[in-house]
């Protein structure tokens, strides 16, 4: 499919598909494909396989098309929801092996949650797949540092893109808090010219 070196696995990329399908439906993840040269993944969704062959391009590519497709406004707030939805089959195929399904995890404090769900969700990503994630914590914040990301790769842009993260962690909080939402901003992009893309996290909920 590309050259490129860096991958997710395949149930990876079949869960954000899923999500965007469950924003855009059938049809507008078809056209978003096509736009961006990967009809073929409109064809079959991709295995739900730990094989990492989903290509960071094709990432790229997929959110670059949804900006075309819908202008940089509608993209935005189509991945942000694609993101918030892809959550839950994340969960599915991935919630046991981060343990955050157990209920030894739903029964700890929400600032010990916080922590130890921001944790196994960045291990998630720097073990099961070629993105890198670095964590930083102050008193009211996480820090939530993408070293390698999918989602802007080979791009550049004005301000931070990587919209689909921003959405899956908004999501992840308001599942691990039973409800609760936190203010969550990207700050900084590597398609700005930035080393890492950094989502900012605050610690205490807005409601």
């Amino acid at each position: 499919m590309s050259n490129d070196s860096f991958f997710y696995p395949q149930k990876m990329g079949k869960t954000m598909l899923l999500g965007l399908e469950e924003v855009i439906g059938k049809s507008g993840v078809a056209s978003i494909l096509d736009l961006g040269g990967l009809a073929d993944l409109s064809q079959n969704l991709p295995p739900a396989t730990a094989d990492k062959t989903f290509g960071f391009e094709a990432v790229s590519q997929i959110h670059q098309s949804l900006e075309q497709q819908f202008g940089p406004r509608g993209g935005r707030g189509l991945a942000l929801r694609a993101g918030r939805a892809c959550f839950k089959y994340g969960l599915k195929e991935y919630g046991s092996l981060m343990g955050i399904t157990e209920m030894a995890f739903r029964l700890l404090p929400l600032q010990t949650k916080l922590r130890v769900g921001a944790k196994s969700f960045a291990d998630l990503f720097n073990k099961h797949t070629d993105q890198k994630v670095r964590l930083e914590e102050t008193e009211e914040k996480i820090f939530w540092h993408i070293e390698r990301c999918p989602l802007c790769w080979g791009r550049t842009a004005d301000e931070p893109i990587c919209h689909l993260a921003v959405g899956l962690l908004q999501e992840a909080l308001y599942w691990v808090s039973g409800g609760k939402v936190f203010n969550v901003e990207e700050t900084a992009c590597i398609a700005q010219g930035a080393s890492a893309c950094t989502i900012e996290i605050d610690k205490n909920p807005l409601s």
